[in-house]
């Protein structure tokens, strides 16, 4: 069936802008038919089948009807009229645009993916750990790759490329760190925006334990690159509605005690998300107690978290990836803050971490999301996050690993991590990651590949024969789906993404 009515196959022009390059603030309104598949909680997909939601010009939901003949295409077309109507909207073909699953191709449409934590600076060494431990990896791979890309032409190269690979995969939001260097973490920022691209986006900070080419000359220097980062996501979406600034202190070994107050100061006069990392690996957690004395920096014990926390940085607004090696106390300090999780199963396994305990953090209250963590994870889905997730959570459920069956994770709950647990995360809650009035249609379109007959086009790993229910190829989908599935994807009612 694929796109019916008016403009059929035509991506519109307010989205071909942004496929160009070319930021476009609003767009046409826009029907969606057919299946609908988002989270209703971490243990429940709710499968909309024969409905339809309606997208106004700013891309919010503002109506979703169900059980609808769909069953032709002139039943189809009928609804959507119908739905026109009632909303007093013009049904010229230069004003609404109609889409619809194709129910041969097993498609459905499913919330965007909230990628909670990723290096854009590191993509280029995607796949590349060596055999390194995370501080050895840090100075072997990363910091000599960051650092270059204060080269405006190399940072251009590679930002474009991770930005359209994370569309294509259907992340739809993403909380970026970029490099040390305003310049360039500018520039990220210009290109979030001119794709389109919901984006968190951090200049890092880092005053020590880092080579000599590449730290932040002190303290007020960090800051003030800081806030000028700030002020230039801010002039261009002054709402923030799009692309938004993060204050980002790498991670606490990197941040002297002076830097990491003044960004505290900041983040509480600024009322700005935080990004950094927290008890990835457990040499790091030594090297935090040795660089900071809890008694002297007045924080309430010796943990990692604490460290944090007497600086001002947990807040909840806060997302602190990894947390594979939490105590008990810290929990309890991260839930009491309301503080976040980014759980980044690929990276903890290729650095050899650790593995991250998901459903202690979710029992201890703490909000979890996923994190594709590039590069030291290997890959810019969400979706292998997702299928990572769910079994380094069986590797923990062994009976050698001294775990549970509970902490074995679903399908249904990775893809509640994915979308509505990253919107937590990213503090977007009720904002993105479900179908519901008032909410912004970030989306992707679906497809699994036909089921009566082979077509020429490669439509991926995920093979449906016809008998399957939609509960099982959902469970296909997690566990071979790829960017060969992902056909379409929208960013606040704007086409972003189309794969030819």
């Amino acid at each position: 069936m694929g796109d019916i009515g008016f403009a059929i196959g035509q991506i519109p022009p307010a989205a071909a802008d942004v496929l160009q390059g070319r930021a476009a603030f609003t767009t046409h309104p826009k029907i969606f038919l057919g299946t609908f598949i988002h989270s209703r909680s971490l243990t429940e997909l709710e499968y909309l089948h024969n409905a339809a939601v309606a997208v106004d010009a700013e891309g919010l939901i503002v109506a979703i009807e169900k059980d609808l003949d769909l069953s032709t295409p002139s039943l189809t077309r009928s609804a959507a009229h119908s739905l026109l109507s009632k909303l007093n909207w013009d049904d010229s073909s230069s004003s609404v645009e109609i889409t619809s699953t194709n129910p041969s191709k097993s498609q459905f449409f499913f919330p965007g993916f909230i990628d909670t934590h990723l290096h854009a600076s590191q993509y280029p060494n995607v796949g590349i750990f060596g055999n390194s431990t995370l501080l050895d990896w840090l100075n072997t791979y990363t910091f000599p790759l960051e650092a270059s890309l204060q080269d405006q032409a190399k940072a251009r190269k590679v930002y474009t490329r991770v930005i359209r690979k994370t569309l294509s995969h259907g992340t739809t939001t993403a909380a970026y760190y970029a490099t040390i260097d305003v310049p360039s973490t500018n520039l990220l920022a210009d290109l979030c925006l001119s794709f389109g691209q919901r984006a968190l986006v951090g200049r890092v900070c880092m005053d020590q334990l880092g080579p000599d080419y590449y730290l932040d000359a002190s303290p007020e220097d960090s800051l003030a690159a800081t806030e000028a980062t700030i002020a230039h996501c801010r002039k261009i979406d002054p709402s923030f509605g799009l692309v938004k600034p993060i204050i980002t202190p790498r991670f606490a070994p990197a941040c002297s005690a002076p830097l990491m107050k003044s960004l505290g100061e900041l983040a509480a006069a600024t009322n700005l998300p935080i990004q950094t990392h927290i008890s990835e690996n457990v040499n790091e957690i030594a090297l935090v107690k040795s660089l900071f004395p809890w008694q002297e920096i007045g924080a309430r014990d010796d943990s990692y978290a604490a460290v944090y926390d007497a600086f001002g940085l947990l807040t909840e607004k806060t997302i602190l990836a990894h947390a594979v090696h939490l105590t008990e106390d810290e929990a309890s300090l991260v839930a009491e803050r309301k503080a976040k999780v980014s759980h980044c199963p690929c990276s903890n396994s290729a650095i050899t971490s650790g593995a991250a305990k998901v459903r202690w953090l979710l029992e201890r209250g703490i909000p979890t999301g996923l994190g594709t963590d590039m590069s030291g994870g290997y890959s810019p889905s969400v979706l292998e996050a997702a299928r990572h997730a769910v079994l380094v959570s069986r590797h923990l459920a062994m009976p050698d690993a001294g775990g549970e069956e509970k902490d074995k994770l679903s399908v249904e709950e990775v893809l509640f991590l994915a979308t509505r647990g990253g919107a937590e995360v990213v503090d977007m809650k009720g904002r993105v990651g479900g179908f519901e009035v008032g909410m912004e249609w970030d989306a992707q379109l679906i497809g699994l590949g036909e089921e009566e007959e082979e077509e020429e086009e490669d439509q991926g790993n995920v093979d449906v024969f016809g008998w399957e229910n939609w509960e099982e190829k959902v469970a296909k989908w997690v566990y071979n789906g790829d960017d060969r599935n992902t056909k379409k994807v929208w960013v606040k009612g704007r086409l972003v993404h189309q794969r030819k």
